[in-house]
């Protein structure tokens, strides 16, 4: 997959799309790993992120959307990737589906900068499934 393919598949699907597009345009690096993992499986790992980010104040955009979105996939095997703003100030989770042509759901944002910046979903995103790089 391509940097524009990635673009492309970025539209509205939660409010994280429209800035991890552009991030992408900025020369952000990206990945998408092999690993496919049912959606509701991932749906379970990111509500307990959403829950435990809220406990200490912080918010992660497109998280709610992305959670109820995989929790409707149910079953569906997904794929998962991350974006990492050239900066590191910002990264992004993205789900997509079995063949990586469609972009399920993304959430993200700017980097927490407390000492709980390791709190980020795509920290948690290997505990999902069996991810290596695509």
């Amino acid at each position: 997959m391509t940097r524009d393919d990635l673009i492309a598949m970025l539209r509205e699907q939660t409010p994280a799309c429209g800035p991890a597009r552009n991030t992408l345009i900025a020369g952000a690096d990206f990945v998408v790993w092999d690993g496919l993992v049912p959606a509701n499986r991932h749906a379970g790992v990111f509500r307990r992120r959403m829950h435990h980010s809220l406990k200490r104040g912080h918010t992660i955009d497109g998280l709610a959307d992305s959670v109820d979105i995989l929790l409707r996939a149910g079953e569906e095997p997904l794929r998962t990737g991350s974006i990492d703003a050239v900066d590191r100030s910002s990264w992004f989770t993205i789900f997509m589906n079995s063949t990586a042509t469609v972009v399920v759901a993304c959430c993200g944002g700017r980097r927490p900068t407390t000492m709980e910046s390791a709190d980020t979903p795509e920290s948690d995103a290997h505990l999902a499934g069996d991810n290596k790089p695509a």
